[in-house]
């Protein structure tokens, strides 16, 4: 994989393990930070080059999973309360000069930048010209330690080139740190940490505490920094300074020309949210006092992704294969091992920025179906998050006089609603009313989440300790929600918005949120049916327990039942309608916007800014009615909707996918994973196209510059899941792996590793003219294997081969 450029007629193909920049581009440097960046799912620190500062150009950022502040700032003159994951004290400054010269900042005379994905290394090269002409050759790795994931190193090798005489190298630990890393939120308090101590020991060890302002968080790093030639320890005058927010030092060497000088900067982080830690400054100093050499800790760090990458096997014949890993680089290092104690949630846009705050969305709906099959352990942690939450949520239901648990659209430290009260369009420079908090479908998503979860893994002491009271409370949450409409003789589900986001409301009425978002309500449907499912599967003890917990009796079961079956769902000319009234809304004149708006990703900010409103058009952000095409296949999306007493032919997922298609914009990198998706049965060229667009969405940037801001996690792992299940045809239904392959022409074969239900070894392979799974003999127990309509049994240490 490469990114820059192309590689010249008749050279190497690029190497899917790799991602590499040449040269110095001012306006990619925000992108490549992000993509470039290593982390472990502890912290994920961004690829800025270490003598950089926030200056507009780089923006050094590194995220502690977890590491929330809330501030206030005054927007328009109103007081709002943002909390935000804060950018903590930068750990890399590193720089160097010819005594006498100036100190290196960038940019250098050539440079090349090479990301390792086989062993999570960050590389840079770069040649280094002062202005007295003396040339210095540069090379740097870089790792955040997947072994030791409170440490992090840099090596640095410096070769004089055309000289030779004293050598300066100058290493800081920077606690002057803000959040601008976002334009729009640059209004806003961005200070989130202050000073708290730092200074310098005797043995040299550098250290820095902060504090945040707005909650009890407190952050420490403590760093090393020693010089090698041909691995000796280098002797060294070394000058120290400590200032408020800042600790540094500067080694004196003598430099020979051509004789390369190696200087490790080793730097261990902790806060007081870590587990069994007495204080977190004793512990950095400790860690980082004890850590072996730069060589030793790759060699460690290696070993891991080594392990990470056997679990995480997926192959496929396709130019696109590196981005796809790429993909899987950046989940893992959002989300590992280290985050399953920490009490964490997957953000959005992952640990590589500041975008959407770093917040919890609904994200983890594309996330869990991949950890599902290849660690669940990880699945569960993020499932044991939103227990932890559940209080919130039920909280949050009796404030708008609910029952059960209502999930916030944007979650964060404590499970409170962390939505945005007003937004700003840069295009009108107004700020505007924010209702996205209406998004009540976040909530059944996490029950989408957990039913998966146990379908996935078996695992029926996860069902009975956590999952079935969300489940359950949830389901609460819709029967509380769904009103009886005799008009009908249906539920209907009031005032929320659906998926597309654009639409927030009726441009006929001054309320707020859509009835009947067809989405919403068919989902609510089969969270009422599957809570009843979670009833009847828990034993008898833990049933009565729960039941008797929760304050359940027999009666709202079977209102459960009713509603479950009697929801609204809205029909116009023969397709799913979005939401009830939609068939009332104009056409948007589609040629006339997109010849005057080649971009039409933000229709919403383009409309209202010439005084209109999406509200008055069928024009949608991304897949709303479409998702239900993602989650569920299409025989049980007739299903569903048969149950809700609807008729539902085989037409209608083809007449549904064509009108909302022709009226999509996909504002939201996760529209073309799922329309990926959904064409898969019907349009597998356009599923192609799809598929192409989500691997780019990141690594092109193509919504202009949102990714500097952060990965778009969701529809990174929704394309590894488009492999993994989607063009496999790979699904869990009653105890049992369906396979039906749809690969597109453009992939010749897919293999790759399972978990199910505890075994480990479950190897799948797809090609043009068969399927094999084979199992490896991890534990006794067989698995039963679908294909097109049959199964059969497949026995640990055997193997079974359908034909296409």
């Amino acid at each position: 994989m490469r990114h820059g450029p192309v590689p010249a007629r008749g050279s190497a193909p690029p190497d899917p393990w790799r991602l590499r920049y040449e040269g110095f581009d001012p306006a990619e440097v925000g992108v490549r930070e992000v993509l470039c960046a290593v982390g472990n799912g502890y912290l994920v620190s961004r690829a800025a080059a270490p003598e950089s500062r926030a200056d507009g150009v780089h923006y050094p950022g590194t995220y502690l999973a977890g590491c929330y502040d809330r501030a206030v700032s005054v927007v328009g003159g109103r007081t709002v309360e943002n909390e935000d994951l804060v950018n903590c004290p930068n750990w890399l400054p590193l720089t160097f000069r010819a005594e006498g010269g100036e100190w290196f900042a960038g940019p250098a005379s050539a440079e090349t930048l090479e990301l390792d994905l086989r062993a999570g290394v960050l590389t840079r090269r770069a040649l280094v010209v002062d202005r007295d002409g003396r040339r210095t050759r540069l090379t740097q790795r870089r790792i955040a330690s997947q072994a030791q994931p409170h440490l992090l190193a840099l090596e640095t090798e410096l070769v004089p080139e055309n000289w030779t005489g004293r050598l300066e190298v100058r290493s800081a630990l920077d606690g002057d740190v803000s959040n601008t890393g976002v334009a729009r939120y640059r209004g806003l308090t961005s200070r989130h940490l202050v000073p708290d101590g730092q200074g310098v020991d005797p043995d040299g060890t550098l250290w820095l505490q902060v504090a945040a302002t707005g909650s009890p968080l407190r952050i420490a790093l403590a760093a090393r920094t020693r010089a090698h030639r041909a691995g000796s320890l280098l002797p060294a005058a070394r000058t120290d300074e400590a200032g408020e927010g800042r600790a540094s030092q500067v080694l004196a060497l003598e430099a020979l020309r051509g004789s390369p000088v190696t200087v490790e900067k080793t730097v261990s982080v902790y806060t007081s949210r870590d587990p069994a830690i007495g204080a977190p400054l004793r512990a950095a100093r400790t860690l980082v006092q004890q850590a072996p050499g730069f060589g030793d800790l790759a060699r460690e760090h290696a070993l891991r992704w080594t392990e990470l990458w056997r679990r995480c096997r997926i192959d496929a014949d396709f130019d696109g294969i590196g981005t796809v890993r790429l993909h899987l680089f950046h989940l893992l290092q959002t989300y590992s091992e280290h985050s399953v104690d920490l009490d964490v949630g997957i953000p959005a846009r992952g640990l590589h920025g500041e975008a959407y705050r770093g917040h919890v969305f609904w994200d983890e709906l594309f996330v869990l179906q991949l950890l599902n099959l290849r660690f669940p352990e990880l699945a569960r942690a993020v499932l044991r998050y939103r227990h932890r939450r559940l209080d919130a949520a039920r909280q949050a239901a009796r404030a708008v006089g609910l029952r059960g648990a209502m999930y916030p659209w944007q979650s964060a430290s404590d499970g409170r609603e962390e939505s945005q009260q007003l937004h700003l369009n840069p295009l009108s420079g107004r700020w505007l009313p924010d209702r996205s908090n209406l998004q009540r479908h976040v909530g059944s998503a996490v029950a989408y989440n957990v039913w998966q979860h146990y379908q996935a893994t078996g695992d029926l002491d996860f069902l009975a300790g956590t999952g079935a009271e969300m489940l359950l409370e949830i389901a609460r949450f819709w029967s509380s929600s769904a009103v009886y409409d005799p008009r009908r003789g249906r539920y209907s589900i009031r005032g929320v918005l659906g998926p597309d986001e654009y639409h927030d409301g009726y441009p006929w009425s001054d309320r707020p949120g859509l009835d009947d978002n067809t989405y919403t309500n068919v989902l609510a449907s089969w969270v009422l049916a599957r809570a009843l499912d979670a009833v009847e599967a828990l034993p008898d003890y833990r049933r009565d327990e729960l039941l008797e917990r929760l304050g359940l009796r027999l009666g709202e079961l079977d209102r459960w039942q009713e509603v479950s079956r009697r929801l609204h769902v809205p029909f116009h000319d023969g397709v799913l309608s979005q939401f009830d009234g939609y068939e009332r809304l104009a056409e948007l004149d589609w040629a006339d916007y997109r010849r005057r708006y080649p971009d039409l990703r933000r229709l919403d900010r383009i409309l209202e800014a010439e005084g209109d409103t999406v509200n008055r058009y069928k024009a949608s952000k991304q897949a709303d009615v479409l998702m239900l095409f993602y989650l569920f296949s299409a025989h049980e999306v007739r299903g569903l909707l048969r149950r809700l007493g609807y008729p539902a032919g085989h037409e209608l997922l083809h007449r549904t996918t064509d009108h909302y298609l022709r009226r999509t914009v996909h504002g939201s990198t996760l529209s073309a994973v799922v329309h990926a998706w959904v064409l898969t049965r019907s349009d597998r060229r356009a599923s192609w196209r799809f598929f192409r667009d989500a691997l780019a969405g990141d690594l092109t940037d193509v919504q202009g510059g949102t990714t500097a801001e952060g990965v778009h996690l969701g529809a990174m792992a929704g394309t590894v899941d488009l492999l993994q299940r989607c063009y496999t045809g790979l699904e869990i239904r009653r105890d049992t792996i369906w396979l039906d392959p749809r690969l597109p022409s453009a992939i010749g074969r897919v293999n790759l590793d399972l978990r199910y239900r505890g075994h480990w070894g479950i190897a799948l392979s797809v090609d043009r003219r068969s399927v094999e799974v084979s199992l490896r003999a991890s534990r006794q127990d067989p698995v039963r294997v679908g294909f097109r309509g049959s199964s059969t049994i497949v026995r640990p240490g055997g193997s079974h081969r359908f034909s296409l």
